[in-house]
């Protein structure tokens, strides 16, 4: 039987994607298939993207005709707005190629002017006032690969793998203005959206919402008519066409009224459903978990689905994911998107963590959950990768380079690892959960910002989680650790250093440590230390006969490399009276009884032991040792405060089972 010590220390101060698409049935996701590809449009410059911060986006509506043979549109867009200020002309972008056949401002016919990709429409109209702009266009959406999984903002391929032709749109992160006219802001999003598909009748056309009708219009075409009553991002509108069959499957998740259809459009080769049934019927397995983790699926009253496209990888299209083949963790890492990037959307291309880093954890979640197995293995794969090299933030600096957005190493691996991080610090999963339940509910159909998350941890547990972003969300590279030992009598004396790889950025990380120690006679005992310097020193006290210091971070919570482990007879502690002001508690999480231990045993301590929300729950005076009885408390993280002369000079946190 393992136990768990919380232990604080005392410091020392000592490329290019070709246009060619291939599909990779292995996990990718966007994290490896984005090599080239910001809060707002790249085709702009900054007075344009003023001129669109000049109106607020309500509704789009897309009337399109296309085919699975090419990428040719045909259709009608309309944006429906109201504007913020006074403006003389409303600015949107269609790339250039795109021809303008019409163009009307409130059901009128206008004159229009274009600049490349910007569009100026004469408006002349007050402040908060509604407009409607109608552009009927056609044309073919450029085929360089202006987009990171090769082609442009809409593709057509053929599958090498199952032989279907599909066309499909991909706009993140700056790629809808190649297919429809529109507004790239990631701030600005519409209320709700329309699509309408129609096509060749032996083909179908998948996309955001519920499919409302599907109009058999006797010339040998078929409209398929969408509509998703949510705020939505320009990048996650979508459409997919091919000659398809629908598989349909349904989940219940915690929070919805009514089982949530998963609406499947897969190629009509009859060999790709026998082939991903199974895997495709787990996506109401993951809904499930996800809902009760998160909080219910955003879009419950609609629909969740998939559309084969020959990507290699997904794209987490609100509601209805374009995926390349069905795999447990590229299905449940799109499907967390629907929460993480489509519910709450990063405010910024620079905070793409908000998204990616989120989906990327919701797949260690489903494996955690699901194929536990795994787990270890998954998480020691995940820190190879992010220390495959020695720098590098999950912050995006650039936020112009889509290479570095979706930077597999950063965005998703150490994105993902430093959320399991933060697990740890709070070290109270309900907490820890419940954070990000109220955090989906107080964001949901909007924006935000890694530091929006900050705040939100600081609020719930108390904890001053700047160091924790400035190390490893700001911060780059990873620690080493090592470590020297002795003991005395039943007494362990331990130092504990840590290297960094990026010392001109990072030269201290501050996150708890657990070291997991063998023992002669006794079970393995592993004990977590707040590390507050390159340098800590410890006095562990009536810790058992130590057999061997046997392994850094055992459960895989910090990246971290492993250097030296050495026991030394010679090794003796280097501090000096004043520093024994040293407290430990034990065990931690705690059912019945807590001890709290001093390593001053001359002087008087006062104690207080407070809930989270600051509640006094008891208090006392130590001196040496006390045994607390914890029956009393419920379940959840609480504070033990120690005081000398009224001032409190240590705070740790505590877990009850």
């Amino acid at each position: 039987m393992k136990t768990l010590i919380f232990l604080f220390s005392f410091g020392v101060i000592f490329t290019n994607v070709s246009a060619q698409i291939t599909e990779n049935h292995s996990y990718c996701s966007k994290r490896d298939a984005f090599k080239n590809h910001h809060l707002k449009s790249n085709s702009l410059n900054l007075a344009q993207i003023a001129e669109t911060e000049k109106y607020d986006v309500h509704y789009y509506a897309l009337d399109l005709n296309m085919s699975n043979l090419n990428t040719n549109v045909i259709g009608k867009a309309s944006i429906h707005a109201i504007s913020k200020e006074p403006i003389d002309s409303v600015l949107f972008e269609l790339f250039s190629s795109l021809n303008i056949i019409q163009l009307s401002f409130n059901g009128v016919p206008t004159t229009f002017s274009r600049s490349a990709s910007a569009v100026y429409v004469p408006a002349n109209i007050p402040s908060n006032t509604p407009f409607i702009i109608e552009i009927t266009y056609n044309g073919t959406p450029p085929t360089s690969a202006t987009n990171p999984l090769g082609g442009s903002g809409m593709t057509n391929a053929t599958s090498p793998s199952w032989g279907n032709q599909v066309t499909w749109s991909l706009s993140e992160p700056f790629s809808a203005y190649e297919w429809w006219p529109c507004k790239q802001s990631l701030t600005d999003k519409a209320d709700s959206c329309a699509v309408n598909v129609t096509v060749p009748s032996n083909c179908k056309a998948g996309s955001n919402g519920k499919l409302m009708n599907v109009v058999d219009l006797g010339n040998g075409t078929t409209r398929y008519e969408w509509k998703h009553r949510h705020p939505i991002d320009y990048y996650l509108i979508s459409v997919a066409v091919a000659r398809y069959i629908e598989y349909n499957v349904f989940a219940n998740p915690a929070g919805s009224t009514n089982p949530v259809l998963i609406q499947n459009f897969i190629y009509d080769n009859p060999a790709t459903l026998t082939n991903f049934q199974n895997d495709i019927d787990e996506t109401s397995d993951f809904m499930e978990l996800f809902a009760g983790i998160y909080g219910p699926y955003p879009f419950d009253d609609e629909k969740y689905g998939h559309c084969m496209a020959p990507l290699s990888g997904g794209m987490e299209h609100q509601t209805m994911t374009t995926q390349g083949f069905f795999e447990k963790s590229l299905t449940a890492h799109e499907l967390g998107h629907q929460w993480w990037g489509n519910n709450v959307t990063c405010a910024s291309w620079a905070d793409i963590w908000v998204n990616e880093g989120f989906a990327s954890y919701s797949d260690y979640l489903m494996i955690e959950n699901f194929y536990p197995a795994e787990r270890a293995q998954y998480m020691t794969d995940v820190h190879t990768n992010v220390m495959s090299q020695p720098d590098g933030s999950v912050y995006v600096l650039d936020s112009l380079n889509e290479g570095r957005i979706f930077d597999g190493r950063l965005s998703y691996d150490k994105g993902s690892a430093i959320i399991n991080t933060l697990r740890f610090i709070v070290n109270n999963d309900a907490l820890f959960f419940q954070t990000l339940r109220n955090f989906q509910n107080t964001f949901a159909d909007s924006t935000a910002k890694g530091l929006d998350i900050k705040e939100a941890f600081e609020v719930s547990t108390g904890i001053d989680l700047t160091n924790f972003f400035n190390e490893w969300y700001f911060g780059q590279g990873y620690p080493t650790y090592s470590a020297r030992w002795n003991q005395v009598g039943t007494d362990l004396l331990l130092e504990i250093t840590h290297t960094v790889s990026a010392s001109s950025a990072t030269p201290t990380f501050t996150n708890p440590l657990e070291i997991r120690f063998t023992r002669f006679g006794l079970p393995d005992t592993t004990i977590r230390f707040d590390i507050t310097s390159n340098t800590c020193q410890y006095l562990i006290t009536n810790v058992g006969d130590i057999n061997t210091l046997a392994q850094f971070d055992p459960s895989n919570w910090v990246v971290n490399k492993s250097g030296t482990k050495v026991y030394d007879p010679n090794f003796f502690l280097t501090i000096n009276e004043e520093q024994l002001t040293q407290f430990s508690i034990y065990p931690n999480p705690v059912q019945d009884q807590l001890q709290i231990a001093s390593l001053d045993k001359s002087t008087d301590f006062d104690f207080v032991v407070m809930d989270v929300n600051g509640k006094k729950l008891s208090s006392g005076t130590l001196k040496d040792k006390v045994i607390l009885n914890m029956n009393n408390l419920n379940q959840g993280a609480y504070f033990l405060v120690i005081l000398k002369d009224n001032r409190a000079i240590e705070t740790i946190t505590f877990t009850k089972e």
